[in-house]
């Protein structure tokens, strides 16, 4: 591994360290505004935040993408992700949630082969199959208990796999910090999208007023933490690579263990250490694998 792709792993850890810290401020909102609502005033608190500084430090021209497209498919898949998380630990202990993520990191390998173009080994699908079962284990209490939204972790990491991607093609087309102000510009609108149709959707459990002044404060407290992670997760991914990155967010789950007990009295039972487990082993598993030609290549 080469200098540049040990420094990229080292900003993913710090961001999804700092990713999981404002996951538990999310989680504490429940039951004061719903998790779409949660999701708008965030990013739109990210987006002029980051805005103001991509506007002092590169000026207006900053502003225009190279490949807009590729950055409206950023913002959706940041925008889908983000909400179907939300939702998520609204419902689940936070850990639960972040272990059925975790398939974000295989799914990105996948994904990466398929999008990119990358070559993907026949092992990849076999190592899939194993994640799976450990979702599967996660699962099987939670959809008992909680229906299909059991299911909505499962959906974030899917579009989190696809942020990945979309990051990594992404790369050179503008600063971080550009890329940061596209992907958090162009999920607002997204997010607004899927607020109102619920506010309007005439199910009563779907409608929101206005906030109180402690979510704002909240909302805005993630806003800075998450737009931060972001930020060193896609400096992370430009410089190791989506499939040498992905595998760094698991100090996430650490993080929410820890979170998780301290503030919301929430351990992981048998079963979510077991799937979770599977999972982690997996995804390491084939980040392992996927380094031996680099340092097979460094020897020679």
């Amino acid at each position: 591994m080469t200098p540049v792709e040990r420094s990229g792993l080292g900003y993913a850890v710090a961001g999804f360290a700092v990713l999981s810290m404002g996951d538990a401020v999310v989680k504490s909102m429940a039951g004061d505004w719903p998790p779409y609502a949660v999701a708008v005033l965030r990013f739109a608190f990210g987006a002029m935040g980051l805005s103001v500084l991509l506007w002092r430090s590169e000026g207006p021209r900053a502003f225009v993408p190279q490949n807009p497209w590729l950055q409206v498919a950023r913002g959706t898949c940041l925008a889908l992700a983000s909400v179907c998380f939300f939702s998520a630990i609204y419902i689940m202990p936070l850990a639960e949630a972040m272990a059925i993520a975790f398939l974000a990191p295989i799914l990105t390998q996948i994904l990466a082969g398929l999008l990119l173009g990358e070559k993907i080994k026949p092992k990849v699908y076999g190592i899939s199959v194993i994640a799976l079962v450990g979702v599967a284990i996660i699962l099987r209490p939670n959809l008992a208990l909680l229906g299909w939204g059991a299911l909505l972790p499962l959906v974030s990491a899917t579009f989190f796999a696809l942020l990945m991607v979309s990051n990594r093609a992404s790369a050179g087309q503008g600063s971080a910090l550009s890329m940061q102000v596209f992907v958090a510009a162009l999920s607002v609108p997204i997010l607004v999208v899927v607020a109102l149709t619920a506010k309007f959707s005439g199910e009563p459990s779907l409608d929101f007023g206005w906030p109180t002044w402690d979510v704002v404060a909240r909302c805005a407290f993630v806003a800075v933490t998450a737009s931060a992670a972001h930020w060193l997760a896609y400096i992370g991914t430009s410089r190791a690579g989506a499939a040498q990155v992905a595998p760094t967010i698991y100090v996430q789950m650490l993080v929410a263990v820890i979170m998780g007990w301290l503030f919301f009295d929430d351990v992981p039972d048998a079963y979510t250490l077991a799937g979770a487990g599977l999972i982690i082993a997996a995804g390491l598993y084939l980040w392992r694998d996927g380094l031996k030609p680099a340092a097979h290549r460094a020897k020679a």
